[in-house]
């Protein structure tokens, strides 16, 4: 069976059963193009990168120099 009698067929089925089809495709597409990623994994990370408030300049610099004269205390 070629693709465009593929396409022909699918076209001729009800419509719910075409969504049916259209998230069965798609659910396949998402697992073989990244089969590690599995849902949920980003969700948890959501927030990690993200600071506690605005901050200048001077605050960085002074978080900087606290970090490095604590560490090589």
């Amino acid at each position: 069976m070629t693709l465009r009698e593929l396409q022909q067929q699918a076209l001729q089925l009800p419509i719910r059963d075409r969504w049916q089809l259209v998230q069965t495709l798609l659910e396949s597409l998402q697992q073989e193009t990244n089969p590690a990623l599995k849902k949920g994994n980003l969700s948890r990370l959501r927030g990690i990168a993200k600071g506690s408030g605005i901050s200048g300049d001077k605050d960085i610099a002074a978080d900087y120099i606290t970090y490095l004269t604590e560490k090589y205390q």
